[in-house]
């Protein structure tokens, strides 16, 4: 039974057969529309036909894309490194995040199910907000498109904002009581500098009944504070690249993936999708014509829960952020990173799976190669060692399914604080 009253739209409880030929229709879509018209695929996508491309396991034979090559593209072809699937003159806004990396964005248009370029109105609508309510917005507009994901998603659902941005706190609480605000988005932690700076004005807060939360680590307690004051808190994952990824309905069970999204979960350094419930790097494809972004790897870690939100709706579910996937570690000044463990796993079919741990002898780096293998003899393997990590490892070697699935090629053991 529905924790919702209503859902965003029909697509949220389609059925699995709705959804495999929804995707066999707009992935091969999508797929021609990159190739055909963002110049920066150039080389990888050339010899694809997007017709074959018609489901998941299609999907997985396509490279994935990182955010280090579009840096290396931007520099080369600026702004957007010819990621761009529509001529820059049909960009409305332009962003820079940290890196530098530049991303397009578009305006919402009229408000009520408007275009929400960054699709993040699902997530507020699965949160509870709705037209009556008016949003304290505390992302920052600043460079970033924070801001600007949910000044869209609020035009979707019809929600009234205040653009606050992030600063000046006693403001923040003297314009959340004076307007009345039901609903604040930010960062998780920030709601709670402010509700104790209005407590030290002695400002009336209680209106305040939802809190739409990103960009930050919700703790337990955290969440546990919000309610004992009467607000219902709830987070969604996304990135500036891609919008949205997963949100959380009001069931409270997993982060359901967004229907404007393909998510996969795979080893670190490549594109292989894990087995469900393993912990791997996120990669995401999304439909987006002005920015088509195809396995587009995030960066961070999370793995797929089995079976459906009890909210009804029926989208696979990731467990949540679970750290990040860039595991590239110096070891005797250098760098080991995992897309050279996938190509020491790929080099041998007697390799199954390579986890690389980075320790210290208390005078030099130190670095084990564990290698799940049916093999019997280390020797075999310190060649491909030396020459793919272009270290020497103290190589062991063990059973096939005996090392942790938990998404970690390299571990890095040593205190560097």
């Amino acid at each position: 039974m529905a924790t919702d009253t209503e859902f965003y739209d029909e697509l949220e409880t389609r059925s699995a057969d709705a959804r495999a030929a929804s995707l066999a229709e707009c992935l091969p879509a999508a797929v021609a529309h990159a190739r055909d018209n963002a110049p920066g695929y150039a080389g990888a996508l050339d010899d694809i036909d997007p017709s074959l491309i018609t489901d998941r396991a299609a999907l997985a034979t396509l490279p994935v894309l990182r955010k280090s090559d579009l840096m290396t593209k931007q520099a080369e072809l600026p702004p957007l490194g010819g990621f761009n699937g529509v001529p820059l003159d049909q960009i409305d806004m332009i962003f820079q995040s940290p890196g530098p990396i530049y991303e397009p964005g578009m305006r919402a248009g009229e408000i009520g199910k408007a275009r929400d370029f960054w699709r993040f109105g699902r997530a507020l609508f699965a949160a509870g907000l709705r037209p009556v309510d008016r949003v304290h917005n505390c992302f920052a507009y600043h460079f970033t498109p924070a801001g600007q994901m949910f000044e869209s998603a609020a035009a979707a659902v019809g929600v009234t904002v205040f653009p606050a941005g992030t600063g000046q706190t006693e403001l923040q609480a003297r314009a959340m009581s004076a307007l009345g605000a039901t609903a604040y988005a930010g960062t998780p932690d920030y709601l709670n500098a402010i509700l104790e700076q209005g407590d030290a004005l002695g400002l009336a807060m209680s209106q305040l009944k939802h809190a739409f939360v990103s960009g930050g680590p919700l703790f337990p307690a955290m969440r546990q504070g919000y309610a004992d004051r009467g607000i219902t808190c709830r987070q969604s994952y996304g990135t500036a690249d891609v919008g949205m990824v997963a949100y959380e309905s009001l069931a409270m069970d997993g982060m359901i993936v967004d229907e404007g999204a393909i998510v996969e979960i795979c080893t670190p350094g490549t594109g292989d999708p894990v087995p469900d419930g393993d912990i791997g790097e996120v990669v995401v494809t999304v439909f987006t014509p002005e920015f088509p972004l195809i396995r587009f790897a995030t960066g961070d870690m999370s793995a797929v829960m089995p079976g459906s939100s009890p909210c009804g709706r029926t989208n696979m579910r990731i467990v949540g952020w679970r750290g990040r996937g860039d595991q590239a570690t110096k070891v005797k000044g250098m760098f080991v990173r995992p897309e050279q463990v996938a190509e020491l796993v790929s080099r041998d079919d007697a390799i199954e799976r390579v986890r690389v741990t980075v320790g210290h002898d208390g005078s030099a780096d130190t670095m084990a190669v564990a290698i799940e293998t049916t093999a019997d003899d280390p020797a075999k393997f310190e060649g491909p060692v030396r020459e793919i990590l272009k270290l020497r490892g103290d190589i062991s070697l063990c059973a096939p399914g005996s090392l942790p699935r938990d998404g970690i090629v390299i571990e890095d053991t040593r205190d560097l604080s």
